[in-house]
């Protein structure tokens, strides 16, 4: 049994190789043992191309035949871009699979496993299922209810702001901190602000490579929450590789849309709920592009509204160790809140990481 987690770690390891590149597709990793030795492995490529079960099979080529495979997920048994690995699997030989969690898309879940068990494969499920879980939370999420997962992140200081009473918030956490927030936005499919971000700090909003110097070659869509059309043409975020979109409200005057059309900038236009954009309307457009990962960076207006509305799926918030002070200081989630303590939102299967100065706390809203 040590010897399979030992194995099926590395898989997973594989694994998240993937996550950021693959979407809507889940990240999946997988290795082929013949003899105690690897002999073939591979993680999930891009979209239309092979899965990581047929990448390992590749490279084990003959030897594959009666050996043992580890992947996190359970194989596909479906058409889609790419053939069924199912079927690939099975021709090649391989004796027995181990898996670490099976798939939560309706058409495969436990299909997979069927068919592969059919054709005399011994099957074993469950060495890694939690960190397999974990590394496919969004993919879940979207194959099962069509709307992205919402990840909502924020750095503050000691005393809970995100800048001081002037605006200002370059830097509350250090340059490695930063860095983990830079790998949060390669992993999601986009990352979304609300338009007084824009205006206060005129961030890119892109990926950089290892955390500074030039960009990544996949960036995450760029999504402005902008109900009045108020940000301006020239913003960084227009310039930057990747896409950028602007969310409007459909009362915002036809004149500054017109404007953003003859720009070439791709706006969406949602419906006002109390004179603020319907967020549920604006998760679920999402969804509809094939967006499976959301991370919201802010500012506190953002952040509020989807907490308000029970959108957001998990907190990642950078703390430091410095207090900032001041009434009029910008706190990191504003919106209506709540009355009584007893109502507070309490975050589940929490996680605490030291990041050199700065604390790195994680935590779901539902599991």
């Amino acid at each position: 049994m040590k010897i399979a987690m030992n194995y099926m770690r590395q898989a997973l390891s594989l694994a998240k190789l993937a996550l950021g590149q693959v979407s809507p597709n889940p990240a999946v990793g997988a290795i082929i043992i013949n003899n105690g030795e690897i002999i073939g492995q591979g993680y999930t490529q891009p979209p239309g191309y092979n899965h990581a079960e047929i990448m390992a099979l590749r490279e084990a080529g003959e030897m594959a035949r009666g050996s043992s495979m580890y992947v996190t997920l359970e194989p596909c048994c479906t058409y889609g871009r790419t053939p069924p690995c199912t079927r690939a699997i099975i021709a090649a030989g391989i004796g027995e699979i181990h898996i670490s969690a099976l798939d939560a898309n309706p058409m495969v879940s436990g299909q997979g496993k069927k068919e592969l068990e059919d054709a005399g494969i011994r099957i074993y499920v469950g060495e890694g299922e939690a960190e397999a879980n974990s590394i496919n939370e969004a993919y879940t999420k979207f194959i099962t209810t069509g709307t992205p997962f919402i990840t909502a992140k924020f750095a503050m200081s000691l005393d809970g702001k995100i800048a001081t009473r002037a605006g200002n918030s370059r830097w509350i956490t250090g340059e490695t901190a930063r860095k983990q927030a830079n790998y949060l936005r390669y992993i999601n499919d986009a990352v979304m602000v609300g338009v007084n971000t824009i205006l206060v700090d005129d961030p890119r909003l892109t990926v950089r490579c290892n955390g500074r110097g030039g960009t990544a070659k996949k960036q995450p869509v760029r999504v402005i929450i902008d109900g009045r059309g108020r940000i301006p043409l020239n913003a960084r975020v227009f310039t930057e590789p990747g896409e950028t979109v602007v969310v409007l409200s459909k009362s915002t005057f036809s004149e500054r849309k017109a404007e953003f059309n003859q720009a070439g900038i791709e706006i969406i236009e949602l419906p006002t709920n109390d004179g603020r954009l319907d967020p549920y309307a604006m998760i679920q457009t999402l969804g509809v592009r094939g967006i499976s990962s959301v991370l919201v960076e802010g500012g506190g207006n953002l952040l509020g509204s989807l907490f308000d509305a029970g959108l957001i799926d998990k907190v990642i918030a950078f703390i430091s160790p410095m207090i900032i002070g001041g009434k009029e200081a910008i706190t990191a989630v504003a919106g209506r809140g709540i009355d009584k303590i007893s109502d507070a939102l309490r975050l589940n299967e929490v996680s605490v990481e030291i990041i050199d100065q700065d604390l790195m706390i994680c935590g779901y809203t539902r599991r």
